[in-house]
């Protein structure tokens, strides 16, 4: 599908719709309302195998210069499959940032997430702290060595998902379909590893990790009232979201020279204090600031979009002339 503006710069567009989204979306999902925290991770893991299979067949058809961009979740989601791309590709990522954590957690989204449930499935489930935790500590690791060792551990206690978790066969087969999907990266293994086991919310996170029954649940109701409940249960959702869409926990691109970001100055869905920025984790990569919020910026500021998008494809023409 191409534009008018498309045309005129004699470029092409092929448009991804994400899983959980349009005619992808559960039949039980509110529009774009995700059900469980496990979707975005899921959505993630699933877009870049479907990327990198995309980007395959245009080169195989002979279309060049290939390269990713996308606006809001679509530029997050868009920097998430040229991770995983071992070829130098231009990357325009527009209102979107490191991490997806404080989208949910400070943002203006932070206030539609249904903290009382999370809040009680926090309370009521030791294992968040006594053992979730520990795998949160690979925060930093590159997602190709990261990916194969969850995949492992998953794997080990896998057997154990049975009728006290209420998981029925399809249930498990399409959870264990996601984490053998024939050539899948190991960027989407992490991603997809991870999700997979943190559906109903927070709820069934603790399933795939091993065997787990009324014995090693919080009884006493008070816990679900304790002053700092609301408190931990953001610094775990923080955590868990860090550990699954952090950049920094994915491969830096191959040049990033080629990767042009566009950021809103008033954005209040991505705020960008208190998380490493993208120049940080992408040194050499191009940050362009415009005037206003997030959906002004969507709205009106698209022409800055598209100039960024033609200056980071003559870079790549520049500097890579015969790679094709």
């Amino acid at each position: 599908m191409a534009s008018a503006h498309d045309q005129e710069a004699g470029m092409a567009s092929l448009l991804l719709e994400n899983p959980y989204y349009g005619y992808r979306k559960p039949r039980d999902q509110l529009r774009s309302s995700l059900k469980n925290v496990s979707d975005l991770f899921v959505m993630g893991g699933a877009l870049i195998l479907e990327s990198t299979v995309l980007l395959r067949w245009l080169e195989r058809e002979g279309y060049w210069p290939l390269g990713m961009t996308g606006i809001s979740m679509g530029g997050y989601m868009a920097s998430l499959a040229v991770t995983n791309w071992p070829k130098p590709i231009p990357l325009i990522p527009c209102l979107s940032w490191s991490t997806a954590s404080s989208v949910f957690t400070t943002g203006v989204l932070s206030k539609a997430v249904n903290w009382t449930q999370l809040e009680k499935q926090y309370a009521i489930n030791s294992r968040y702290e006594e053992e979730i935790i520990k795998l949160l500590e690979y925060c930093g690791a590159d997602s190709f060595k990261m990916g194969p060792k969850l995949v492992t551990n998953v794997d080990e206690h896998f057997h154990e998902l049975s009728e006290d978790h209420k998981l029925s066969v399809s249930q498990c087969s399409r959870v264990d379909g996601g984490r053998d999907c024939g050539g899948a990266t190991d960027g989407a293994e992490h991603l997809l590893s991870l999700g997979s086991s943190v559906g109903a919310s927070f709820e069934t996170l603790p399933t795939a990790l091993g065997g787990y029954n009324a014995h090693g649940r919080r009884t006493d109701p008070a816990e679900c009232c304790r002053p700092s409940l609301h408190k931990e249960s953001i610094s775990f959702m923080k955590a868990v979201m860090d550990e699954c869409t952090h950049m920094a926990n994915f491969s830096v691109p191959v040049d990033t020279s080629l990767i042009v970001v566009v950021q809103a100055k008033e954005d209040a869905y991505v705020p960008r204090t208190g998380v490493l920025s993208l120049q940080e984790i992408w040194p050499g990569c191009e940050v362009r600031y415009l005037r206003g919020g997030h959906i002004s910026a969507y709205l009106f500021k698209q022409n800055i979009f598209r100039q960024a998008i033609y200056d980071a494809f003559d870079r790549f023409c520049v500097k890579y002339p015969n790679l094709h």
